[in-house]
């Protein structure tokens, strides 16, 4: 069993316990794995309490960040969970391609068509995500897909919100306890701007550049040919640097952008479903 390398509050100390117990009560589990901190943290107790009986899946498609995807196979290797990776086709479904505002439904619904048949082959597993407590008081279509095929999702029901998964996930000494949400790269598109592979990849490849260039909270948003680059508000001077500034704007509109332009209110997650009052 992993020991605390730091102190957590009691309340941190339960939650982990619950954690633990909650997965032990499982006899095979397939994880729904991005390599963000929710699923990692879920993919580290299920390798620590069921060992060669827990899985890591994660869904391959050109939404998922080609550094993203890096990252999740470098941090499985370190959890040493046996990690299995699953193309998914959701650009051929226009409930997704057509970016309506359930778009996310319509990508989670292909990823756990796929989990469902892995799962199945794996023993029947049950299928775990890295949904947590904070994700139910946003819009979150996706999480609707995930119940209609029977997923479970232990932090979100464990009541154990994000601020406690990082403290956790410090305190067990993960190294990525601290990494950046960083939400699929559909999410950069105004609802109703179709979405194809080559403008996930342009968003993939603009993002890229900024977060080598210093920057790993960033959100390039799309609308239309025009890319609005979105970091926290304290880092906005240091994107208008002169040279930052020149050196990122030439890089984007040799991407294939028209116009780029700074967001001055700064990252804010969810900001696109604001337009449709989205947001709970």
């Amino acid at each position: 069993m992993l020991k605390l390398q730091e102190q957590l509050a009691k309340s941190q100390i339960k939650q982990l316990d619950l954690l633990r117990d909650f997965i032990k009560d499982l006899k095979r589990v397939c994880i729904a794995y991005s390599g963000g901190v929710d699923s990692s943290l879920v993919a580290v107790v299920a390798k620590e309490q069921l060992d060669s009986k827990a899985i890591a899946i994660t869904g391959v498609s050109p939404s998922l960040a080609n550094h993203l995807l890096s990252e999740a196979r470098i941090q499985a290797k370190w959890i040493g969970i046996k990690h299995q990776e699953c193309k998914t086709d959701e650009l051929k479904d226009p409930n997704y391609s057509n970016n309506p505002i359930d778009r996310c439904f319509a990508c989670k619904k292909e990823l756990h068509q796929h989990l469902k048949q892995i799962a199945k082959s794996f023993s029947g597993s049950l299928v775990l995500d890295g949904v947590n407590a904070d994700d139910l008081k946003d819009y979150r279509p996706g999480i609707q897909a995930a119940i209609l095929a029977g997923v479970r999702s232990p932090l979100a029901e464990l009541g154990i919100y994000k601020s406690d998964i990082r403290a956790i996930s410090k305190a067990l000494g993960l190294p990525w306890w601290d990494k950046p949400a960083q939400p699929c790269l559909a999410s950069r598109f105004s609802y109703g701007e179709k979405i194809c592979s080559q403008r996930l990849e342009q968003v993939d490849k603009a993002e890229k550049w900024l977060i080598d260039k210093g920057f790993p909270e960033v959100r390039v948003r799309i609308q239309g040919c025009v890319a609005r680059i979105e970091v926290p508000k304290n880092r906005i001077n240091d994107l208008l640097d002169s040279s930052q500034r020149e050196e990122t704007l030439e890089y984007l509109l040799s991407l294939g952008f028209s116009t780029v332009s700074i967001d001055i209110e700064g990252l804010i997650s969810g900001k696109l479903n604001r337009e449709h009052k989205l947001n709970k």
